[in-house]
């Protein structure tokens, strides 16, 4: 079982790395694999804040969080920001 505070440990973790990978980027030092990263963990990132909406509605709907399952990178990255 996951609860919000592990979510939000990923979350900080794939922050911090994606910050990493950023400032390579910004100055010039990024390679083709640090760009597949960023890539990924924008995905990755999209999944877990998505993760932590559908725990919080569940909550407020009076349904149970941890029946809110990680969704595929397909749906979550389809979404509008």
């Amino acid at each position: 079982m996951t609860d919000d505070t592990q979510i939000h440990g990923t979350v900080e973790q794939l922050v911090a790395e994606e910050h990493r990978l950023w400032e390579r980027e910004a100055a010039g030092d990024a390679s083709d694999a640090d760009r597949r990263r960023l890539d990924e963990l924008k995905v990755s990132l999209d999944q877990c804040w998505d993760l932590l909406r559908q725990r919080r509605a569940r909550r407020e709907a009076g349904q149970d969080p941890d029946a809110a399952e990680l969704r595929r990178p397909e749906v979550v990255e389809r979404y509008e920001q």
